[in-house]
């Protein structure tokens, strides 16, 4: 660098030059920012950044103020008098919105052909509706489904909010090039202003794009979604990079800057996840190929790093994390070897709301090939389903409940309370008011379906939907959708509508159908009294609905009835207009043929009576003469 001549100091700033445009644009990139030691930091700036200063105006000139315009109320729907929930349906190039009528015909909102290119999605509370196009996605909210924010980015293929709605990660395979030169597919935008906070690259080689897939534009592409996890407040958003050399990487929103400038180096890092009530996360680190650290569960406290449990892992060959949805339990699923072609499976349980964080072991029944475990929403139960061996079509749900506090750690505290065998069962659904579990056999099943009560443990009603998809519930608990989708399976698309004890309200066969969602609704800003108040009344309340029901049928019913007794006035005036006109033109007929065809046409009838004796009973009665009797 040039000395100052008076100071006899360097001047802080030098000139550098480059064989390439390329090699100037990695000069900024990875010099900018460089820390040199506690006190120095260095900068890097490209020279048209200069002349970009330079030319700035030297008198300031207020920005233009748009006007103002009335946004509508985003969450209008929620004011409905009949309390309705909505849903967003998908076929051929057809999208529409409609109200649900249970089993009456639904009242539709809005309509448009090619409204999405390819499929729909809800943000998690329902205020905004995402379609997708080839220059990016949009936002439709409102009573009449007003399109809001545009956010250009080519070719999305995959969304993720914030849980608060604040954000939105888009990822497209085509990606976009940064000012510096970059390919970036991953990017974090503002949904209230519209604005990119930031972008980020991604390693070609944690994705493949399957060009035999399905017709879903969503499931040919084979990648880890979410690839950014949020916190449960969205102050905090994650990515790891997994690996020997693995790293997760924590950014605070929403300045999208990196939490204490620093990722948390993790060895052998291979999953991790938040819990859904506070800022903690979980994740959990393979053994190392040499040496003798075990595998391992960690929980640690954001933004402090502070440790809050960890726990020791031996023999592990996979592990996935399960956190319920209020963040009172997080469940392992630990697989290890015990054969070259054995593997065994056992659950560990930690309780995150009680001192120390214990932790139950629960060990299964090792003859099974475990599947996978579904959470009772806000419950203390979960749901295991196993098979006898891979690939078997026999399938059990195993039923445990939490029970009371652990005794001490490694306490088995999660009790077996029912199991069930079934046969092509491979999901199980949970209402979202928890209690009523749905046994389902999805996409490489027959599509069984069973409502189980786990309170009082009996079968509220079975059916079957042929070669199911898709299986979803709605906000309030009361009805479940079941949906073949033509993405996956071109025979038979269409939905059936289901009560939450198993009685088929709709059954829909839907040309070229590929999608069916339930919008959904923000958490009930009742409080937990409140709501115990309005669960001690419910049936007063039940017997109000159920009037207003009845009197919804009865209209329904009359209106049909019209319905039908106008067409049907319709017809008969319609028969009676064209009786009139062929008899005036009865003249002009004779003219043109010669002869009365209506009189040519009765010569060749001939009239026959024809008499039918049908017996209706017969009783054969003997009678006897009166010389018997003498």
């Amino acid at each position: 660098m040039p000395d100052d001549p008076v100071t006899k100091k360097s001047k802080g700033f030098l000139f550098m030059e480059f064989e390439t445009p390329e090699q100037a644009i990695m000069a900024v990139k990875y010099g900018d920012g460089h820390v040199l030691d506690k006190n120095h930091v260095f900068s890097v700036n490209r020279y048209e950044d200069f002349e970009k200063f330079l030319a700035f105006p030297e008198e300031f000139t207020p920005p233009k103020i748009e006007p103002y315009q009335d946004r509508p109320h985003l969450r209008s729907w929620l004011k409905d008098e009949k309390l309705r929930d909505q849903w967003v349906l998908v076929k051929g190039d057809q999208v529409g919105v409609y109200w649900n009528n249970k089993a009456d015909q639904p009242d539709l909102i809005k309509s448009g052909e090619n409204w999405s290119e390819t499929y729909v999605q809800w943000s998690p509370l329902g205020t905004y509706m995402v379609t997708f196009h080839k220059p990016g996605v949009k936002l439709w909210s409102g009573p009449n489904f007003e399109v809001g924010i545009r956010f250009a980015h080519p070719q999305v293929r995959l969304i993720d909010f914030s849980p608060n709605e604040r954000y939105l990660v888009t990822w497209s395979h085509d990606p976009i090039t940064t000012e510096t030169g970059d390919h970036h597919h991953v990017v974090i935008w503002d949904t209230q202003t519209g604005l990119q906070l930031r972008s980020f690259p991604v390693d070609p080689s944690t994705f493949q794009v399957n060009e035999a897939g399905g017709r879903n534009p969503a499931a040919t592409v084979k990648i880890d979604w979410p690839m950014f996890k949020w916190s449960h407040d969205s102050k905090y958003v994650a990515r790891m990079t997994p690996g020997k050399e693995g790293a997760i990487y924590i950014y605070e929103t929403p300045g999208m800057g990196l939490l204490d400038k620093k990722s948390i180096k993790i060895e052998n890092l291979k999953s991790f996840d938040w819990s859904p009530s506070e800022n903690v996360l979980s994740y959990w680190t393979a053994e190392p190929e040499v040496g003798q650290i075990p595998a391992r569960v960690t929980l640690i406290r954001v933004p402090s790093r502070e440790l809050v449990r960890t726990k020791n892992l031996f023999g592990v060959v996979n592990a996935t994390l399960h956190w319920q949805s209020e963040g009172k339990y997080l469940l392992t699923k630990i697989e290890r070897a015990k054969t070259k072609k054995q593997i065994v499976v056992s659950l560990e349980v930690f309780r995150m709301k009680e001192k120390d964080v214990p932790v139950d072991v629960v060990e299964l029944n090792q003859s099974e090939s475990h599947v996978n475990v579904f959470w009772e929403p806000k419950g203390d139960r979960f749901a295991l389903v196993s098979a006898e061996a891979p690939g078997a079509p026999r399938m059990s749900v195993h039923f445990y409940h939490m029970g009371g506090a652990a005794a001490s750690y490694d306490v088995g505290g999660a009790k077996l309370v029912r199991s069930l065998e079934r046969k092509g069962i491979n999901q199980v659904i949970w209402s979202p008011k928890g209690r009523i579990a749905v046994l389902a056999g999805i996409r490489d099943y027959q599509g069984g379906i069973e409502f189980w009560d786990a309170d009082e443990q009996i079968v509220l009603g079975s059916g079957e939907h042929y070669k199911c998809t898709d299986a979803e519930w709605d906000p309030s608990g009361r009805y479940l959708v079941t949906s073949v989708s033509w993405w996956r399976v071109q025979t038979d698309p269409g939905f059936t509508m289901w009560t939450n004890t198993g009685q088929t309200l709709t059954q829909q066969m839907v040309p070229q159908f590929k999608q069916f969602l339930w919008r959904p609704r923000p958490p009930t800003l009742l409080s937990a009294e409140r709501q115990k108040e309005i669960l001690k009344k419910l049936k007063t309340y039940s017997k109000e609905f159920d009037k207003i029901d009845e009197s919804q049928t009865d209209a329904v019913n009359r209106e049909l009835i019209e319905k039908r007794l106008a067409l049907w006035r319709e017809w008969v005036a319609y028969r009676r207009r064209c009786e009139d006109d062929w008899t005036k033109e009865a003249p002009l007929r004779l003219e043109i043929v010669g002869f009365d065809l209506e009189e040519d046409a009765k010569q060749g009838i001939r009239e026959v009576e024809e008499f039918v004796d049908e017996v209706i009973d017969e009783v054969e009665e003997l009678v006897k003469d009166d010389e018997d009797y003498d």
